[in-house]
């Protein structure tokens, strides 16, 4: 008698509208209805996007002190942790200064702002704060860098700053390292710690899709796009560019140097895009970031180094911005800059633009500071091209937020290719959707 045929019960799918992906969607679009037809109520939903928000900004610090902690212990060699670093900062400098250029070569082949009349296009409240927003935010050099180090050993953690809280970590990981076995349990410790920081993490993505709706609805109630045609030309030309930044420059290093696909990466971290597109902040997205790029065969290590730190010092979305920002200002005000100045003027942005945070409104303080800089430009005409596009920030900084997230997804995998600590069987296998990514963070 022939043994019975074992089978295996198949598990059901998820219904579609119970995908994150799926509801961050349709949020995002709902949300967009409410602020165009029901500006009121749009306006009135902004506080889910700002508690959603400061939810995710809550548990930044932790992770991120809890990850590089964690990554460095597991490494166990501080030479081998400082390689990793010089690495990736090297890689960092190298493709947002591809970056910067880019900016500037589609401003001067497509020349968006030449020939306006800035003089009358803004209003003096708008101008004012400008005014107020740039006096109050704006640090130079100096100040960024003493910045880094916090005032207290929590102070990092409990005002949100990156940086910061990066700085904590690597010291309090050093003092661990010379530790050794007897720093072992403490390690153990935080490596438990990380797992309920997680956890928490996965009932706040649950929230999202409130976030998204709460944000978008505000947006387009609030700067609605009816009277920014005048300006279009530099949306069109800054959104094309970032599409061309990530199809040639990212997806080049993929295929050549990762040997994986881009677009299969892209429909990997999906749903990280629709959340940071909906928000128009990568910060909302880091934790899982740090769980999908280990899940799919970087080293925890090497993620724990590197894509924390990517997020002040490879947004590459932004330094694009900041660029051709900086030189629609040019056109707009007929200041016309020689090649030194240029060339200034990326030297500056390769400097300031470390200093934008991956949240919105960063990147335009840094504009405005790196204007200030160059001391080139007419005061008042650049206040009043600066208030243009402030007008226009909120909704360029999609454009801004999914070149960096992308951007730090590649530079992830890149530099754990690097550092030989890339598992490519798991990478293609999760990538090509034959193997499941065993993710802390998921959505039940």
């Amino acid at each position: 008698m022939a043994a019975p045929i074992a089978t295996t019960a198949k598990k059901p799918k998820k219904p579609w509208y119970r995908d994150l992906f799926a509801q961050v969607l349709i949020a995002l679009f709902a949300g967009i209805a409410i602020g165009h037809y029901a500006p009121v109520t749009g306006e009135a939903l902004k506080p889910l996007g700002d508690a959603f928000i400061n939810l995710i900004k809550m548990m930044i610090g932790p992770i991120i002190f809890c990850t590089i902690v964690t990554g460095v212990a597991g490494i166990g060699n501080m030479r081998q942790a400082g390689r990793v670093g010089i690495k990736a900062l090297i890689y960092f400098e190298i493709v947002t200064t591809i970056a910067l250029l880019i900016g500037i070569f589609a401003v001067h082949t497509f020349q968006p702002g030449a020939g306006m009349a800035i003089g009358h296009s803004v209003d003096s409240e708008s101008l004012a704060m400008v005014k107020e927003k740039t006096a109050e935010h704006m640090m130079t050099t100096t100040e960024f860098m003493l910045n880094i180090i916090p005032k207290t050993f929590v102070s990092g953690l409990t005002e949100g700053q990156i940086l910061q809280v990066l700085c904590i970590a690597l010291f309090f990981a050093a003092g661990l390292a010379m530790m050794g076995e007897k720093g072992k349990p403490v390690a153990d410790g935080i490596e438990a710690l990380s797992h309920v920081v997680f956890n928490i993490i996965t009932m706040i993505v649950k929230l999202a899709p409130f976030g998204v709706l709460g944000a978008t609805a505000f947006a387009v109630s609030k700067f609605g796009v009816g009277s920014l045609a005048d300006l279009g030309g530099l949306m069109l030309v800054f959104f094309g560019s970032c599409i061309a930044f990530v199809i040639v420059i990212l997806g080049a290093v993929m295929k050549f140097y990762c040997r994986l696909s881009l677009f299969q990466f892209l429909r990997y971290i999906r749903e990280e895009i629709a959340i940071s597109f909906g928000t128009a902040s990568s910060e909302t997205v880091l934790p899982r970031m740090i769980d999908k790029m280990t899940a799919l065969g970087c080293a925890r290590p090497v993620v724990g180094m590197v894509l924390p730190t990517g997020y002040s010092f490879n947004l590459d979305g932004t330094t694009l911005y900041l660029s051709m920002a900086a030189m629609f200002v040019a056109y707009a005000t007929g200041v016309e800059l020689t090649h030194w100045q240029e060339a200034t003027l990326i030297g500056i942005l390769l400097v300031t633009s470390k200093g934008a945070a991956a949240v919105y409104g960063a990147a335009f303080v840094v504009l405005a500071a790196t204007l200030n800089a160059l001391q080139v430009f007419p005061e008042d005409q650049m206040a009043v091209a600066l208030a243009l596009l402030f007008s226009i920030d909120r909704i360029m900084a999609p454009g801004r937020v999914l070149t960096n997230l992308i951007g730090n997804g590649v530079a992830t995998l890149a530099i754990s290719k690097w550092e030989n600590a890339l598992n490519y069987e798991q990478a293609r296998a999760i990538l090509a959707q034959t193997r499941k990514p065993e993710l802390e963070t998921a959505v039940k």
